[in-house]
């Protein structure tokens, strides 16, 4: 059988600390608890658990938080856990199961994250794949019977195992203030913070909150982006111009994020609620049409769906043409 250390980084989860520890204890050799600077119960919460409570000085780095609980584990594997997690009884089988049959070659399992659309999480799907069991001392192997070579790739397995995500409250807003500290102290992000804090803003962001993003999307029009990353960048300012009914950014922000001919549905979108601000119904109703039935979504799934839909619905019943008012209305209540 295998051990297990869980590693958490916690910060004021005294609601939900005992909750998931009461999962992860059922599986874990120890836990380790690193605080980040907790003003409430939490570490009087987590010493009814563990003797390993560590501080770790925030840096607005969760990376550096997350390495130094690795650094303090000592088992053969690591788990890593958030606060608002939970794991049924179900699951925990299935660990403890996984505990006496994993193979020695395996590096990281990947579990279920589930729940995922609660609380305007980043995600556009309510289950994904995440790693979360990870073998803390990684053996290389020789591989190819002629000109060996060492096996560089971890040994992945991806597990039925369900995690189940309960926050309760938003992340958003602790998001968006710490990106905006990275980008304040002059931190470049990566390609994969852009499109994530892309994402926040459509999935969870309020109209302040794109604002206070449009001058560093701005700034990235001068760099060399990935298409992805640069597509995204389009629909964060095509949204900055819809909100500031700035026809200029609108222009420059459709135009290159639909020039390789896959208009994302995001700025469809917010070509609709442009020309609904501006009463130009026809054009309105044209691009909520393209954002529901002609574009993908890239960044949240309702641009592509529930928002463009009832974008032709309120158009529908300025035309006073209950026929498609009715049809649009089923369309979105059929899912």
């Amino acid at each position: 059988m295998i051990t297990i250390s869980t590693c958490m980084i916690v910060k004021n989860e005294e609601l939900v600390l005992a909750r998931c520890l009461d999962c992860v204890r059922r599986f874990s050799d120890e836990i380790i608890i690193v605080d980040t600077g907790s003003t409430d119960r939490t570490k009087e919460v987590a010493a009814n658990y563990t003797d390993k409570i560590y501080n770790f000085e925030w840096i607005n780095d969760f990376a550096a938080a997350r390495n130094f609980s690795f650094s303090k584990a000592s088992c053969e594997y690591i788990y890593t856990a958030d606060a608002d997690e939970i794991i049924d009884e179900t699951n925990i089988q299935k660990i403890l199961q996984l505990k006496e049959a994993i193979l020695p070659e395996i590096d990281i399992v990947q579990m279920y994250y589930t729940n995922q659309l609660e609380y305007g999480t980043t995600y556009n799907y309510d289950q994904e794949y995440r790693p979360k069991l990870i073998k803390r001392l990684r053996e290389f192997y020789w591989q190819d019977p002629l000109h060996e070579t060492l096996r560089l790739e971890p040994v992945i397995y991806d597990s039925d195992i369900a995690i189940i995500h309960k926050p309760h409250e938003r992340h958003s807003d602790r998001d968006f203030a710490n990106l905006q500290k990275l980008i304040g102290s002059g931190e470049k992000l990566s390609a994969k913070l852009n499109i994530m804090y892309a994402k926040e803003l459509f999935i969870s962001g309020t109209t302040d909150d794109f604002l206070t993003a449009q001058p560093y999307f701005q700034s990235l029009m001068d760099e060399i982006l990935k298409e992805d990353e640069l597509k995204a960048a389009l629909c964060v300012l095509a949204k900055c111009a819809a909100i500031r009914q700035d026809p200029h950014l609108m222009l420059c922000a459709a135009i290159k994020n639909m020039a390789d001919g896959n208009p994302s549905s995001e700025v469809c979108t917010c070509l609709g609620e442009y020309y609904m601000a501006c009463e130009e119904y026809e054009e309105a109703a044209m691009w909520y049409y393209n954002a529901a039935y002609e574009a993908e979504s890239q960044l949240a799934i309702q641009y592509g769906h529930d928002l463009p839909l009832q974008g032709l619905i309120r158009c529908y019943q300025i035309f006073g043409n209950e026929e498609m008012v009715s049809r649009y209305e089923q369309e979105l209540n059929k899912d």
